[in-house]
């Protein structure tokens, strides 16, 4: 009986340890995102400021916000990996499969753009 009783708290133990690692995780992911608004609104900002041509180009300014937001989902699929691997529910394997499905269409939108960007930024031969 003692076993069964060890085994449960220390079940319990684990429990409570990873939901305040998936805690943990997720603010950081919320931390991220606060971290690309600051810096997208501050480039934002800066090409406002600036009278050349191509302050009205706000393409650089949306991809590097989209990187940050593609680390933020990162950091939400670990947070619910973590949830869902302690105590799976329907409702956990949902949501996970949401994110992850959410996350890998952004992050191929988001690389396409930037190799399109990229593409864009190199000059033509003989230029």
């Amino acid at each position: 009986m003692e076993a069964q009783h060890t085994f449960e708290h220390t079940e319990r133990l684990l429990q409570q340890g990873v939901e305040w690692l998936r805690l943990a995780v997720e603010g950081l992911g919320a931390l991220v995102i606060a971290a690309g608004i600051l810096a997208a609104g501050w480039e934002l900002f800066r090409r406002l400021a600036r009278r050349d041509r191509e302050h009205g180009d706000f393409s650089q300014v949306r991809l590097g916000f989209a990187h940050y937001l593609a680390l933020a989902l990162e950091f939400q699929l670990a947070a619910d990996i973590l949830s869902t691997a302690v105590a799976p529910s329907w409702d956990r394997i949902g949501k996970l499969a949401a994110i992850a499905v959410i996350r890998t269409v952004l992050n191929y939108f988001l690389t396409r753009e930037m190799a399109q960007e990229r593409s864009h930024e190199r000059p033509a031969p003989g230029d």
